[in-house]
């Protein structure tokens, strides 16, 4: 039986693939994909006695394809920035670009962060009513027990984290920082090669005729991973319906909703922002749509760095240096879902437990505040919303095991934050580009292939 289904989930790869290669685009390719992985998913589930046998060789191509995305980021994020660094005409643009992609991203996940402290007190949750099996007991001790990787974090220990000491390393995504080290060191050599090129121009020539080279090499790499999303999303949907617990789900079905309702009001946010930026809101999202959909059913924003920064750059016409910062700051700095919205619901769920008002404007504006500083301290270590939660919740005098109640739909949460913070990442990077506008321009050289 498994191998029949394993068969129809072959077929099914190989109709995407003729019909890709036939007229229809990348991203409609993508959609069909996802909504084929969905019904053949919960089939799957539904029909097959041990879909979970089927499942472990259907997640060689939703993992495998995680995985190659995952391979890509670094050296895409490398050579994107060092070539775009290397041609602009003032160093000083990249702290400028730095700055502002920050800041965008900080002043969202504060928005983000009271967002979720308002819907989750309008929807009325309270950790209190709610039992908790061995399962989320466990769970609670986990964090407990990870309480102390983030106890003696401070932001001077954080920021010295960001300077690479070993290369090799830092390419090897040794260390939880490594992606930003990465983006140091492309825009130090970029910097270099500003300074040959000064003191000997055709020497400074040479420099950037061989980063160009590496760098049409590297985009050919991508767009060869890239050409394998609709069948990486397909199979990540047919283990998403088969994981998915409908029970559990049922019983925290109002946190979930919650959740849900604050994410949708953050991307309402971004449309709001893009507007008053000067761009079209439409567009916007239906040219995110592929990088969104992948976004969330990975549930990884790392992996989805080098889609982001490939519809930036030929879709959104954001320049590669913008990009760039934007999708690598985007996955480690001020993720408006995971350290927004987030650990904001969570406080505000459990601050009853303690006697709390959650209404309280003291206390939610705590909340704004402290999850905007962790927001910027996830970035120093692995685990995202939990560690955001864990920073939010033990500073803000919180027990922190009663996160532990939301495992059994945490899947289901953690797709749409995901989604929500990679559209905060593009949305930093429009808005950056239009502050600056040309003065920091379009390379097609750097862009040239199949957007997703």
């Amino acid at each position: 039986m498994t191998v029949l289904w394993l068969l129809a989930f072959t077929a099914l790869l190989y109709g995407l693939a003729r019909w890709h290669r036939g007229s229809a685009s990348l991203s409609r390719v993508v959609l069909v994909g996802l909504v084929l992985g969905l019904a053949y998913g919960w089939l799957l589930a539904t029909v097959h006695s041990d879909a979970k046998l089927a499942l472990d060789w259907i997640n060689i191509v939703g993992n495998g394809y995680v995985s190659l995305l995952k391979m890509i980021a670094m050296p895409l994020v490398f050579i994107s920035i060092l070539a775009a660094v290397a041609k602009v005409e003032r160093a000083s643009m990249i702290g400028t670009i730095s700055f502002l992609v920050i800041a965008v991203l900080l002043a969202t996940t504060a928005i983000a962060a009271l967002d979720g402290a308002i819907i989750a007190n309008l929807f009325g949750l309270d950790a209190s009513s709610l039992v908790a099996g061995d399962a989320e007991i466990a769970r609670g001790q986990s964090m407990l027990a990870r309480q102390g990787e983030v106890a003696n974090l401070t932001i001077p220990s954080l920021l010295q984290s960001f300077i690479p000491n070993n290369i090799t390393a830092t390419f090897a995504g040794l260390s939880d920082t490594a992606m930003i080290s990465a983006v140091l060191i492309a825009s130090l050599i970029g910097i270099a090669a500003l300074q040959v090129k000064k003191r000997d121009a055709e020497q400074g020539a040479r420099i950037v005729a061989a980063i160009d080279t590496l760098q049409h090499w590297v985009m050919a790499l991508v767009r060869l991973v890239i050409a394998l999303t609709p069948y990486g999303v397909a199979a990540l949907m047919v283990k998403v319906m088969v994981v998915t617990d409908a029970t559990a789900i049922w019983q925290l079905a109002k946190f979930l909703l919650a959740s849900y309702v604050a994410l949708a009001i953050m991307l309402g946010v971004h449309a709001l922002i893009l507007l008053l930026a000067g761009r079209s809101p439409l567009e916007f999202f239906r040219k995110a749509w592929p990088v969104l959909t992948f976004a969330f059913t990975s549930r990884s924003s790392a992996a989805t760095i080098p889609l982001n920064i490939d519809a930036q750059i030929r879709s959104l016409k954001v320049a590669p240096t913008i990009a760039n910062f934007s999708a690598s700051f985007g996955a480690t700095i001020g993720q408006n879902g995971c350290a927004g919205v987030y650990p904001a619901m969570l406080a505000m769920m459990i601050a009853p437990t303690m006697g709390i008002d959650p209404w309280s404007i003291s206390f939610i504006a705590s909340v704004v505040a402290v999850s905007v500083i962790a927001s910027f301290g996830v970035a120093g270590v692995g685990g995202g919303a939990t560690f955001a939660a864990i920073i939010v919740l033990s500073t803000l005098g919180l027990p922190i095991e009663l996160a532990g109640l939301l495992i059994s739909i945490e899947p289901l949460i953690d797709m749409m934050r995901t989604a929500v913070n990679v559209n905060g990442a593009m949305t930093a990077g429009v808005v950056t580009q239009q502050v600056l506008g040309r003065q920091v321009t379009q390379q097609p050289e750097a862009v040239e292939g199949q957007s997703a």
